[in-house]
Formats: C-alpha cells, sequence, structure tokens
C-alpha cells in the first residue's frame, strides 16, 4: 500500500519517537513507554506535597499536552495513539505510579470527547477507590457545535484546554488544595469559547495515498471550514470568504449574545479578556501573525475589546491542519486575591516547552508612550551637483529599458524556477515599477547625482533579496563615483564619464561579492556593458556586449548564488536569471539613446 507524504509511516512509531523527544527537550522529564506517559523527574518538584496536575488523550495534537507537562504546568500526560483515547489502565498507571506520594491529590483536566471522559474517568474512579484524592476538569470550550447539535454530549473541548492547563499548573505550583485547582479550573472552563477553521483536513501518518487525497479533496477547493473539530470532525459550514469575511463570522458565533444556539458565555464591552491564536499545525507563522492582527482589529472594532494577554501560536494542533482556532477567555474574579487571579496563573513561569508564551507580567502591564514612525526623506542627498543631464532623455530611456525588463518578467521568472527559487523576475519587476512610478513626475532634476540617489532609494525600498542588495549597493557606489567627478561650472554627463563612473561602482561592488564573469550570475551581463561603454563610448555596442554575455551563461554551471544548491541539468537550458534580466533592460535602454 502507498502511503501519504510523512517522515513516519507508522503511526505507532511517530507517536513514541514524539514523546521521547519530549524528554530530549527537557531533562527534567521522563517518559513510561509502555503507559505512553510523560511526567515529570521527582527530583524536579521542589514541593512534594503540591497537587499535581495531569491531562492526556489521543496523540497528534502536539505540543498538547506532552509538552505541557514541566515546572508550573503539568506534572504528568498520558498520551493515547493518533486521535484516540489513552486507556483506563494508562490513566490509573500514571496516577497511581508517576505521582508522588506524598502529591496531597491530584486534578485532571480532560477535554469534552467520550472516549477521554470514559477512559480518564474509569482510571479517577479506580484510583479514589485506593484512596486518591482526584478531582477531574472537563474543558468543552467549542461553539462551532451549538446547543441543538451538541444535545447531551455537549460541546467539544478544543485548544482554550491549554489555558485551563496552564491556570491550573499554576495555581498547583503556588500550593493551591486540590478542591481550589478544580474549582479555578472549572472556572476558567466555564468563561471560555473557542472556535475554529480549515483550508483542508489533516494527514494522518500511516493513511493511504487515496486515503489521504479524500480527506483533501472532502473539502473543496477554494472553501474553508469553519468549526472544523481537531480529529477531522466536519464544522458547522463550508464558506467562500476571504480572511475578514471568515474572522467575522467566527467572532460572531464567539460573542453574539442574540445568537441562542452558541451565546454560551456572556462578554460583554469592556469585558477584561484573554485571547489565544492557537495554530491547528499547518498555518505558517507569517500568516498566523495575520490572522492575529485580524482578529486584534475586529475584537477592538466591532465589539469593544481590548484583550489583557494576546497568545499566538501552536498550543493544541491538529497534525499538519492549515488552520487556526480563536479561543477567547473571560477574565472571572476566582476569589483567591492577589497573586492567585487568572491573568497572574496565566503569567506565571513555567518550565513546559509547549507553553511559548514568553512576554512577562510586567511587559504587558507597562504603559508605552505612542511613537508614531516618521517618514524618512529618500530623496537622497540635498547637496546637488553641476552635473547635468536631459530630464526627458533620462525619462524616456530609462521607461524604454524599465517597461522592456517588465515585458520578460515571466521569461525570467520561468527561469529562475528551473535553476533557483522562482523569484528573481517578480523582485526585478517591482523594482522596475518603482522606478517607472517616479519618471511620472514632472519635476526630475537635471542633477545626475539627486536623480541617481532617488533611484537607489526605490530600489532599496521595492527590491529585495540578494539581487536587490546588489543593485542596491552598485545604485548607491554609482552616485557616490558620479559626485567625484563634480566641476565648478555646470557640465553634461558625458558617456565617458559615465563609463568611468559605472567602472568605478563595478569594482566597489566586488567588494561585496567575488562574483565574476563566468560564475553564472548578473556581472555575466554586467561587467561586459561597462567594459565595452568604457572602450568604445557606445552604448547600443555595450548593451549588445551584455546581452552576449547573458547568453553565454547558458550551459555555464553556477559557482554562486542559488543556482549552486539547485540540481539537474537546468543549467544547460536558460541563461542565468539576473543577467538575462539586467541584458533586457539594457537593450531597452540603449534603444531609447
Amino acid at each position: 500500500m502507498a502511503v501519504a507524504k510523512h517522515y513516519f509511516n507508522d503511526p505507532n512509531e511517530a507517536v513514541l519517537s514524539g514523546l521521547r523527544g519530549v524528554t530530549l527537550t527537557n531533562p527534567s522529564l521522563l517518559l513510561d513507554e509502555k503507559n505512553k506517559i510523560i511526567y515529570r523527574h521527582p527530583l524536579s518538584i521542589a514541593s512534594p506535597q503540591n497537587v499535581s496536575v495531569i491531562c492526556g488523550g489521543g496523540s497528534g495534537h502536539e505540543p498538547g499536552f506532552s509538552a505541557f507537562v514541566g515546572q508550573g504546568a503539568l506534572t504528568a500526560c498520558v498520551c493515547g495513539t493518533i486521535f484516540a483515547s489513552p486507556s483506563a489502565q494508562q490513566v490509573r498507571a500514571c496516577i497511581s505510579h508517576r505521582l508522588l506520594a506524598e502529591t496531597q491529590g491530584v486534578v485532571v483536566v480532560i477535554t469534552n470527547y467520550t472516549g477521554d471522559v470514559l477512559n480518564f474517568g474509569m482510571g479517577i474512579e479506580k484510583a479514589k477507590a485506593m484512596g486518591k484524592k482526584v478531582e477531574m476538569v472537563v474543558v468543552g470550550d467549542d461553539v462551532g457545535v451549538g446547543r441543538a447539535k451538541g444535545g447531551k454530549v455537549g460541546r467539544r473541548g478544543l485548544s482554550g484546554t491549554a489555558l485551563i492547563v496552564k491556570i491550573c499548573g499554576a495555581l498547583a505550583e503556588a500550593g493551591a488544595s486540590v478542591e481550589d485547582c478544580a474549582k479555578v479550573g472549572r472556572l476558567a472552563a466555564d468563561n471560555l469559547v473557542s472556535v475554529g477553521a480549515s483550508l483542508s483536513r489533516v494527514h494522518v501518518p500511516g493513511r493511504s495515498l487515496q486515503e489521504a487525497r479524500e480527506e483533501e479533496e472532502r473539502l473543496g477547493p477554494g472553501l474553508v471550514e469553519i468549526g472544523m473539530g481537531i480529529h477531522n470532525e466536519p464544522g458547522c459550514e463550508k464558506v467562500k470568504t476571504d480572511l475578514p469575511g471568515l474572522v467575522k463570522t467566527m467572532l460572531a458565533q464567539l460573542l453574539d449574545q442574540h445568537d441562542e444556539d452558541r451565546a454560551y458565555v456572556k462578554i460583554e464591552k469592556g469585558d477584561d479578556t484573554v485571547l489565544l491564536v492557537n495554530n491547528y499545525g499547518g498555518t505558517s507563522n507569517l500568516e498566523l501573525s495575520g490572522v492575529v492582527t485580524e482578529i486584534v482589529g475586529q475584537l477592538g472594532q466591532d465589539y469593544g475589546l481590548k484583550p489583557r494577554r494576546v497568545i499566538s501560536g501552536t498550543f493544541f494542533g491538529s497534525l499538519n491542519g492549515p488552520g487556526f482556532i480563536i479561543s477567547v477567555l473571560r477574565l472571572a474574579d476566582n476569589g483567591l486575591g492577589a497573586g492567585k487571579s487568572m491573568l497572574e496563573l496565566l503569567d506565571a513561569p513555567a518550565e513546559a516547552t509547549g507553553w511559548t508564551a514568553a512576554v512577562k507580567s510586567e511587559t504587558w502591564e507597562k504603559e508605552y508612550e505612542r511613537v508614531d514612525a516618521t517618514d524618512e526623506d529618500d530623496k537622497g542627498d540635498s547637496r546637488s551637483t553641476n552635473l547635468k543631464v536631459d530630464p526627458k532623455q533620462l525619462q524616456s530611456s530609462l521607461r524604454s529599458g524599465l517597461e522592456k525588463l517588465i515585458a520578460s518578467e515571466a521569461e525570467v521568472t520561468r527561469y529562475d524556477t528551473i535553476v533557483g527559487d522562482g523569484d528573481c523576475g517578480v523582485g526585478l519587476k517591482r523594482g522596475a515599477d518603482g522606478i517607472i512610478e517616479y519618471l511620472k513626475n514632472d519635476d526630475i532634476p537635471s542633477d545626475a547625482l539627486t536623480s541617481l540617489t532617488r533611484i537607489a532609494g526605490i530600489v532599496e525600498a521595492t527590491m529585495d533579496g540578494t539581487s536587490g542588495a546588489l543593485y542596491a549597493i552598485f545604485l548607491n557606489s554609482l552616485a557616490a563615483n558620479v559626485r567625484k567627478q563634480d566641476s565648478a561650472d555646470p557640465t553634461d554627463l558625458t558617456p565617458s564619464m559615465w563609463a568611468q563612473a559605472l567602472d568605478d561602482s563595478m569594482k566597489a561592488l566586488g567588494v561585496y561579492t567575488p562574483a565574476q564573469p563566468g560564475d553564472r550570475t548578473l556581472m555575466d551581463a554586467l561587467v561586459p556593458f561597462v567594459e565595452t561603454l568604457k572602450a568604445t563610448g557606445n552604448t547600443k555596442q555595450a548593451a549588445e556586449a551584455a546581452k552576449i554575455g547573458a547568453e553565454k551563461t547558458k550551459g555555464m554551471k553556477a559557482s554562486l548564488g542559488r543556482s549552486v544548491y539547485v540540481g539537474g541539468q537546468g543549467h544547460t537550458e536558460v541563461p542565468d536569471p539576473g543577467a538575462f534580466g539586467l541584458s533586457q533592460f539594457l537593450t531597452g535602454l540603449a534603444e531609447a539613446l
């Protein structure tokens, strides 16, 4: 049977290996492999009589909750196979044999899934029969399943469970009683709402390719599923929408008090809240950060809520799911006084690799004065020179070269897709678009230095990556070398003067890159252009030399740049994208002169 693409195709080995890894990233933890229990080393527990807090459930939700074991969080975690509850025997083994005998009692935090409730419940009752003091906190924070559909089962447990685990763990670390730990955990769970959304189902290690495809195709192209569970369970609706529309729908399910089916917690304007934005596991950090921005903006604008804490990351995942969960916790008074409020318990230190909220209370609570970003003057050095250029000719020649470059963007991109990472054409086009926008102005100066410094600034702002840096260095150096030729009287900048400045700038570029002709880089076009211009003073001949130099890179093996790392024979089929793009610009430039 062909299996889907994973590093582990045996799901059981994936779970055990993952648990072993947890102990390698925190040396104070131990692993009971037989029962799949992660637990704290006895010597790491400073106060043996403190309440023990345990959690557990199916694997596949990492870092939840095996990586939440550690000082200030969980004492132990019992893990099942992927998306399957651990057995009652595993739970009993944890409570009876993996916790310190001196502990005054145990608080068990679980998510509201039938298997977890039954198996942990059975293990708890067995432990109680042996004289253990045990309390259970069941977290059902999902609003994706409303009252009508949830029936007697109630709400599913989602990533808000991470907040309950942290609160209970910190309270236990502070020496609270079993009763208080359980009471505060339940209070927090009663004030918690969550809802998820995903662009696709997740892939489970060990499943066949066909099963993986079927899971992915169940959702359909262009759709996002709102209310999707953490085990591939269907959500409440599939929609085509953008991020603002998606967040608007999700927040309405969480906070709309007029929705009788889902208004589980009364959260009103101005309430103190904590926002947790949890990654299912397959959403990039870049996109997740953008999702946070959208959520916080809508919370303030539409609901008058400014969360006291904004926590973002992967806390309770679903393998490689490309989605996120929004959890909002209303900070209710737990009656325990200073130092033990829900907020202070969330802020309390924890030595658990899964709890990644790194910002301290002092930083959150400090008042920071607003600092307005001021725009820098990107028009360059205000000191002018007497070196003159014809503004209209500068506009027409640059526009001709830039338009030719833009027209070749698709070809450059195709070449770079074969031998690089595919971004060269887009980067060149961004720079070209920025300069063309500048050339639309009617106040193009006749001073050559001013124009050069402004163009260099545009390249710096619009082009990134290696080519952007090279062009920016070269253009800034060109401006400096043009300045060197300044005279006391107004003087037209001649081709020979341009050639000298270009030659000096090319040498300056050599300080920052070892690239030379023959290395398959843009230097294969730039160097022939500059050398020919210096020798002949003829721009068209120089542009033709650049074109020939770029063509020679076809079949040339790269010595520098990303092409060095790309295998295959692509270099024999296409020229270097950077050299080709530059030659296109120089050809267009020469055609207008």
